[in-house]
C-alpha cells in the first residue's frame, strides 16, 4: 500500500488574520464553500486533502448542507435561503457579474476605466462580507474582519465628479443605449439599484453597516455617469425618451 504523505507544515498566520469571506464563501460555518469533512480536517492542519493514492485531491464544490433550504452566515447562523440576508448577498453577486460583463466590453474598446470597475468588483466582495455578518449575531472578531468604512464611498464621489465634468449637460431622460459598453453599464446600474433596495432593510434593522448602503447608492450614480462617458468616448448616440402620442 502506498504510504500517505504527511501534509506540509502550516505557514505562520499573518497578524491581520485571514481575509473576510466573499459572498460565495459564506456557506457553512467552517469558512468555505465546497469543503467536505476530509478537506476541512486538512485545512485545519494547513495541508491538502489526500486522494486514494496519496496525491492531493481538489475539494468538492458541492457540500449538500443547503439541500434542506438553509444556509449559513459568516457568524455561523443557519437561516432559510429566502432570508433577506441571502437575497442581498445574491443580488450583490449578480451585480458583480453584470459589472464583469460591462468590464469585458470596456476592454474590447480600450477604456481606461476598466481598472476602476475591477476595483469595484473587489469592493463588492467586501460588501458581501459585511452583509453575510449580521450584527445581531456577530462577535467582535467578526466585526473587525468585515467592517466597511466610508472611504470607498468618498472615492466613488471623486470618480463621479471627474467624469461629470467631461460630459455634456443632461437635458433629457436617457434610455439605456449608447453602444455595448454603455448599455452594459446601464444594466449594471439597474442591478445596483436592486442591490441597494435589498440592503436598506438590513441597515434599517441594524444588521448591516450603513456605509454599505451608501456605497451601493453612489455606485449606481457612478455607473450611470460612466455609461454616458463610455458612449461619448466611443462616439455612440445616447437615445432619449420621447413621449408617445396617446
Amino acid at each position: 500500500m502506498a504510504a500517505r504523505r504527511r501534509a506540509p507544515r502550516p505557514a505562520p498566520a499573518s497578524a491581520a488574520g485571514p481575509a473576510p469571506l466573499a459572498p460565495s464563501q459564506s456557506r457553512g460555518s467552517q469558512g468555505g464553500r465546497g469543503r467536505g469533512p476530509a478537506n476541512r480536517e486538512a485545512a485545519a492542519r494547513g495541508g491538502e486533502a489526500l486522494g486514494p493514492a496519496g496525491g492531493a485531491r481538489a475539494p468538492r464544490i458541492y457540500t449538500r448542507t443547503g439541500d434542506g433550504g438553509f444556509s449559513s452566515t459568516f457568524t455561523g447562523e443557519r437561516r432559510p435561503k429566502g432570508d433577506r440576508v441571502f437575497e442581498a448577498l445574491g443580488t450583490t453577486d449578480e451585480l458583480s457579474s453584470a459589472i464583469g460583463l460591462a468590464s469585458e466590453f470596456g476592454v474590447e474598446k480600450g477604456h481606461a476605466f476598466v481598472e476602476q470597475l475591477r476595483k469595484v468588483q473587489c469592493m463588492l466582495q467586501d460588501v458581501g462580507s459585511n452583509i453575510a455578518t449580521p450584527l445581531s449575531s456577530a462577535r467582535e472578531a467578526h466585526l473587525k474582519r468585515t467592517a466597511f468604512s466610508e472611504k470607498p464611498v468618498l472615492e466613488l464621489e471623486q470618480w463621479i465628479d471627474s467624469y461629470s465634468e467631461q460630459l455634456p449637460p443632461l437635458r433629457a431622460f436617457i434610455l439605456p443605449s449608447g453602444g455595448k459598453s454603455s448599455a452594459a453599464l446601464h444594466f449594471s446600474r439597474a442591478v445596483c439599484r436592486r442591490a441597494e433596495r435589498c440592503v436598506v432593510p438590513l441597515v434599517q434593522a441594524g444588521e448591516a453597516d450603513p456605509n454599505v448602503a451608501k456605497y451601493l447608492n453612489r455606485l449606481s450614480d457612478y455607473l450611470f455617469v460612466l455609461a454616458r462617458y463610455a458612449a461619448m468616448k466611443e462616439g455612440k448616440e445616447e437615445k432619449i425618451y420621447i413621449k408617445s402620442e396617446q
